[in-house]
């Protein structure tokens, strides 16, 4: 298949990362508006389900649930005709593994949104989590494959934490005056979503050190175990700040991302315009 007959996967990229980022407006600033009342940061799918009961909720989840299927089918477009140029050696093959799964995984988020505005209220995320994990953990070798799903979490918080270090994400990004200026609030979003995966994956590991998942789970968990650590609600609110960051950063990439093997010649990369000025 030729190149330019995969264009249409643009508005769906654009609309996926849109849909992404719009759940980590959701999740951050209801966790902020909790806090602010004296609240606990909230996890994905309690924050999903505070909106389902509001006022146009449905409206809101709709546009959550296509674009997190959008996201997902992007994902899965982009691994198997290696859009962004990977590469098909042992590196750019798990790269593209790693891009499929990440599609699912937001495919299985936009199944829970469709599941909340089909029911009649949200159930706790966080509980499940922990209850498949422990079945899990009862079955012979359960406890090393759990250990193992917390080993590669944790390896995907050191690549967002990299990926901020390195500031990468500037090759597929368009030069314009908000990409050029703007950077430390993307950076900052980046390196937030890196140290919550990194915290996530932490707790599932501990969960298969200890055979208990009750402490395991998405956000929710993260957020609880932050907040039980010296300035913990000060640590959760930062948490919330940048994750909002990294909203921004998701809404960024579907405006300006740039596609290796789709963009247009003439566009140029904000890595490119730094170069270029420090030359």
């Amino acid at each position: 298949m030729s190149e330019r007959s995969l264009d249409w996967a643009m508005p769906v990229m654009r609309t996926g990362y849109a849909g992404r980022g719009l759940v980590y407006v959701i999740v951050a600033g209801i966790s902020l508006f909790a806090i602010w009342r004296g609240g606990q940061a909230q996890g994905t799918s309690d924050a999903l389900a505070a909106v389902e009961s509001s006022p146009f909720g449905k409206i809101l989840l709709t546009l959550v649930a296509l674009g997190l299927f959008a996201y997902m089918i992007w994902r899965l477009i982009d691994a198997y005709f290696d859009l962004e140029d990977k590469g098909t050696d042992a590196k750019g093959i798990a790269a593209r593994i790693g891009q499929a799964v990440t599609g699912l995984i937001h495919g299985a988020l936009g199944v829970l949104t469709v599941s909340l505005m089909l029911s009649s209220g949200g159930g706790s995320g966080g509980s499940k989590t922990a209850y498949y994990l422990n079945q899990l953990m009862a079955m012979p070798g359960g406890n090393w494959v759990v250990g193992i799903a917390g080993v590669v979490t944790m390896g995907a918080g050191v690549y967002y934490l990299h990926k901020a270090w390195s500031q990468k994400y500037l090759q597929v990004l368009r030069a314009n005056h908000f990409t050029m200026n703007w950077n430390q609030v993307l950076r900052a979003g980046v390196a937030a979503q890196g140290a919550t995966v990194l915290i996530i994956g932490y707790l599932i590991l501990r969960a298969a050190r200890t055979s208990d998942g009750s402490d395991a789970g998405g956000l929710d968990k993260a957020f609880g175990w932050l907040s039980q650590q010296t300035y913990g609600q000060l640590l959760v609110t930062a948490m919330c700040l940048g994750l909002l960051g990294f909203a921004l950063f998701m809404f960024v990439n579907a405006m300006y991302r740039i596609v290796p093997r789709l963009k247009d010649p003439d566009v140029s990369s904000v890595a490119r315009e730094i170069k270029a000025k420090a030359s």
